[in-house]
């Protein structure tokens, strides 16, 4: 069994799943990045090694069950546990309406932010019952309560969903010593509004007026705030979601 303690961490090539892999690893655990770029996930592990973080790429799709099930099971038994589990995967998927959405484009937005949840989370247990402190850090949305923007109706669905499957898991997981909370990230400065950034930045740099900080957040913004829920300073919390929007969800 690894003597040092182990974090697994979905989506973490890049935007916040990166900058919690480097949070966590700065923090002295073993991270292991997950992807389905093979060629950036190497490179995002020669850039943490470089910054003397233990750290290794699994690569699976996760959305695919027999994937994320073989995988995680592989690092489980490589370790003898999971300490952390950052169900970070996740995204919009795209903008449609629901007259013209198609079930593919449902199904495939539910997978994205749902079913990899639950997926992981369920192959991780047993191992996370080996754990020190063992935690599991999900990903929900203002959109999870406002239902999201035109078109964004079935991704602010599926971050209800998240918010949900979060509370659930920390009730079914508790007689183990196993918390499970969520983080809500607000705006972020990423390439999940890469598209807006690049055609309108005037809009994109409008948004801060939103934000009672004023500002939009940064990745290392949320890091922090996964870096306390993964830490024993956290140890009392269980089936919380911490909004990290400086304000935003309340609007003003």
């Amino acid at each position: 069994m690894s003597e040092k303690k182990v974090a697994i961490v979905t989506g973490a090539t890049a935007g916040i799943g990166l900058a919690v892999a480097k949070r966590l690893g700065n923090d002295g655990f073993t991270v292991v990045i997950n992807g389905i770029n093979h060629d950036e996930g190497a490179q995002r592990v020669k850039e943490l090694q470089a910054e003397g973080i233990t750290a290794e790429y699994y690569g699976f799709d996760v959305t695919k069950e027999d994937a994320v099930a073989s995988n995680i099971k592989a690092i489980g038994e490589k370790y003898g546990k999971i300490d952390v589990l950052v169900n970070n995967a996740g995204g919009l998927g795209g903008r449609s309406r629901f007259e013209e959405m198609t079930t593919e484009f449902y199904r495939f937005v539910m997978a994205l932010n749902l079913d990899s949840v639950f997926f992981a989370s369920r192959a991780a247990i047993p191992y996370l019952k080996k754990g020190d402190n063992p935690t599991i850090i999900n990903y929900t949305s203002n959109a999870g309560w406002n239902a999201g923007g035109p078109g964004a109706g079935i991704y602010g669905t599926s971050k209800a969903a998240v918010h949900t499957i979060t509370r659930a898991l920390a009730k079914d997981l508790a007689e183990y010593g196993i918390r499970v909370n969520a983080v809500s990230p607000g705006t972020i400065d990423t390439d999940f509004h890469i598209g807006i950034k690049s055609t309108k930045p005037e809009v994109f740099k409008s948004w801060a007026n939103n934000i009672m900080l004023k500002r939009l957040g940064q990745p290392e913004d949320v890091a922090g705030v996964v870096s306390f829920l993964a830490s024993k300073d956290a140890g009392f919390l269980t089936a919380e979601t911490i909004q990290v929007g400086g304000g935003q969800a309340l609007g003003i």
